[in-house]
């Protein structure tokens, strides 16, 4: 077959440990997973399901400079624990499908998703645009267990985001066992599982530094202008 163009690269992370890559298929987001979080965004948690959105393999960006994104004058971070699966998940053993684990930001045009959640739109525009996955490089699930590990987010050297992994309202096999009976997830596939209260906006020239313990922090400096300025 030929292409009409070139196909855009296949999008991945860097393994800790391994030369290879991890390919990127989909990227699955979980809302509304810590209850403080939750509260501060003006929503009641309830547990009778989890609240998903997706992004796109190309809004995935790697930890450095990210420049400020078009359309938006209230970006904010997200910090959140990232779920890689390298194999089939079997419902019956959920974790058996997890590869490993990655430190991320869910980058949110807030402005855009205060809209859509107001006239009851899709979130897309707030949520899923180029840059707005920014994931570090992914630990082996053999080198790390989720649980009391402390998740952070500073900006500029100054807290803002702090929690606990075991904070979360859907633990990570509840998570994959319930995603599992919506989609058939394979490997490649990204869940990023929530965040923590804290989230506020950033503007260019700030520099957001977010860790889990146990994972390979990352480290990124906001770049360009925000629109109108």
């Amino acid at each position: 077959m030929t292409w009409l163009f070139p196909p855009a690269a296949q999008p991945g992370l860097p393994v800790d440990t391994l030369e290879a890559q991890f390919p990127v298929r989909r990227i699955f987001c979980v809302g509304r997973n810590y209850a403080e979080h939750a509260a501060e965004m003006g929503a009641t948690v309830e547990r009778d399901q989890p609240v998903y959105f997706t992004k796109s393999a190309y809004a995935l960006a790697a930890p450095g400079p990210l420049p400020y994104p078009p359309g938006t004058r209230d970006l904010h971070h997200e910090v959140e624990l990232v779920v890689a699966l390298g194999a089939p998940l079997d419902p019956a053993d959920p974790m058996a499908a997890v590869l490993g684990y990655a430190v991320g930001l869910d980058m949110t045009r807030r402005d855009l998703q205060a809209v859509a959640k107001e006239k009851r739109l899709p979130w897309d525009t707030g949520k899923d645009f180029e840059g707005s996955a920014v994931i570090g490089p992914i630990t082996p699930a053999a080198r790390f267990t989720p649980g009391d590990q402390r998740i952070s987010l500073s900006v500029n050297r100054a807290p803002r985001q702090n929690g606990l992994v075991s904070d979360m309202i859907w633990p990570i096999p509840e998570l994959l066992r319930h995603l599992a009976g919506l989609y058939r997830l394979m490997p490649g596939d990204l869940v990023m599982t929530g965040t923590p209260a804290g989230v506020s906006a950033i503007v260019p020239g700030d520099v957001i530094e977010a860790a889990i313990e146990g994972l390979t922090p990352i480290r990124v400096p906001i770049t360009g202008n925000q629109p109108g300025n």
